[in-house]
């Protein structure tokens, strides 16, 4: 059996352009861990049902286990490695999941973290109830915390929002 035919990509990953021939096969989790080394994006289902493996492709959250990394030529990736800024300075939703303990074993942590994200960016001019942000986080799964620190510190940062009418 021959191998099959590589297929060239060049996506911006956290800011960075990356250039490659890869097997078109491969998902694009496995194409940040293995070819880029951006461990951060954990995969643990494989099936798109988990969220550990979420990043974001061109601001939209998307299943890296999901994706062929062929089908994100010439997008922006950004990756839980991306998200904090240049001097290492934690993002307010990182800080606010430490001071809530919406964190334990961290194996969720950058698939919610990049639903977060995603989540402040569309309701940017809106604050939003428990329920909204419940709705959004039933594609992290979380075995260790309850949701309830992760719930606690998005409503710090998104639910006393003013809305700009």
């Amino acid at each position: 059996m021959s191998m099959p035919e590589l297929s060239r990509v060049s996506l911006t990953v956290n800011g960075e352009v990356f250039d490659r021939e890869i097997d078109p096969r491969i998902h694009l989790g496995d194409f940040l861990r293995k070819e880029l080394g951006l461990t951060g994006t954990h995969l643990g289902c494989e099936h798109g049902v988990c969220g550990a493996c979420t990043v974001l492709v061109d601001g939209a959250s998307a299943r890296s286990c999901l994706m062929l990394a062929v089908q994100a030529d010439g997008k922006s990736i950004e990756t839980i490695e991306g998200v904090a800024g240049k001097g290492g300075e934690l993002r307010p939703i990182q800080t606010a999941l430490s001071r809530h303990h919406g964190l334990q074993c961290g194996f969720c942590t950058p698939g919610v973290v990049m639903t977060m994200i995603e989540l402040g960016r569309d309701t940017a001019a809106r604050p939003l109830s428990e329920a909204d942000i419940r709705h959004a986080m039933s594609g992290n799964l979380c075995r260790c915390t309850g949701y309830q620190g992760i719930v606690d510190a998005a409503l710090e940062l998104f639910g006393a929002r003013e809305t700009t009418n």
